[in-house]
């Protein structure tokens, strides 16, 4: 029988530029393939190509570096079927997971150690309607909600949201950030401060220090 493995797009070291670890070095396995096509996606290149690798291939790249957070994100990486044993393979490994999901893909099943940072997808993404809306009913307080704002609409949607479905309540960490080049960070902080939801201001670290590239 095949040893199991995955299309690989990249991995890398860097900080954590987004969510609960924010600042961390972390280990970032990228993979390859996503079904979604969001107007501000800053990752196409991880749509097609990549290099398929074996899980011991994959641990033996992630084991080159010092840190003990792994995040898996894509592309949407649960559109691959072994992703779900690659994260059990890691926990099992003693790293800190994380996956970075677009919240199109059934989250169900996914190891419990699994930290699951879910984008929900707002108007502004062009690709609303592919939500699944029964994966917030598998959110746990380890978990965290995303929204990438790009403009007023956006931020009085994810408002309604995070209200109608109790995301604060649900998971303790709903995270909200202004799309890249489209959207002044200042603007977003002032109409949180305005409105006052039960979210939390953050912004890409990674493109503060970096820009726009990928592999950092």
């Amino acid at each position: 029988m095949p040893e199991p493995s995955l299309r690989i797009t990249e991995v890398f070291y860097s900080l954590q530029g987004e969510a609960r670890d924010s600042g961390h070095p972390t280990v970032f396995v990228r993979l390859t393939g996503c079904p979604l096509r969001c107007g501000y996606c800053d990752s196409e290149y991880a749509f097609h190509g990549g290099e398929r690798l074996t899980f011991n291939q994959l641990l033996e790249q992630v084991n080159q570096y010092p840190s003990d957070r792994v995040c898996v994100t894509g592309g949407e990486p649960l559109a691959q079927a072994m992703c779900r044993d690659f994260l059990v393979a890691l926990c099992n490994a003693g790293y800190k997971v994380s996956l970075e999901t677009s919240g199109a893909m059934d989250i169900g099943n996914i190891d419990p150690r699994v930290s699951i940072v879910m984008d929900l997808k707002t108007p502004g993404s062009g690709e609303l309607e592919k939500n699944l809306w029964s994966n917030i009913g598998k959110l746990s307080e380890k978990d965290q909600i995303k929204f990438v704002i790009c403009d007023r609409r956006d931020f009085e949607w994810a408002e309604f949201k995070i209200d109608e479905h109790a995301l604060y309540e649900r998971t303790g960490d709903v995270l909200i950030s202004p799309c890249y080049g489209e959207l002044e960070p200042s603007t977003l902080a002032r109409w949180i401060l305005e409105s006052q939801p039960k979210a939390r201001f953050q912004i890409q670290l990674h493109k503060l220090l970096w820009g726009d590239i990928p592999g950092v």
